[in-house]
């Protein structure tokens, strides 16, 4: 059975010489057609240039990279702790916890 796999991103210098070529005046369709890629994924570039630049309100690839690192992060952490408290409920089957002395009482 063939996997699916997602298309490769076209390079960075590949994207911003289609949106020089429409800013400079051509249709987001004619530049398409001519770099043989689709009209839609033409027009995202359009719209995430317009947020990278401030022109438009959204997140901007900076903030989106940022984002999925802190979630990558929190996914991270939050392993580390699901595996450190199976550790901690492994020791404390082993080990009986230590009565706590009263602080009422002086020590003898």
């Amino acid at each position: 059975m063939k996997e699916l796999s997602l298309p490769k991103p076209y390079p960075a210098e590949f994207r911003r010489q289609a949106l020089a070529l429409v800013a400079s005046g051509r249709t987001v369709v004619d530049v398409a057609a001519s770099l043989g890629i689709a009209q839609s994924c033409l027009y995202q570039w359009k719209q995430q240039d317009l947020v990278d630049r401030g022109l438009k309100t959204g997140q901007t690839r900076t903030e989106s990279a940022e984002l999925a690192a802190a979630q990558q992060r929190i996914r991270e952490l939050e392993e580390e702790v699901k595996i450190l408290r199976k550790a901690a409920a492994a020791v404390e089957q082993v080990v009986p916890p230590r009565p706590f002395p009263s602080r009422g009482r002086a020590a003898r």
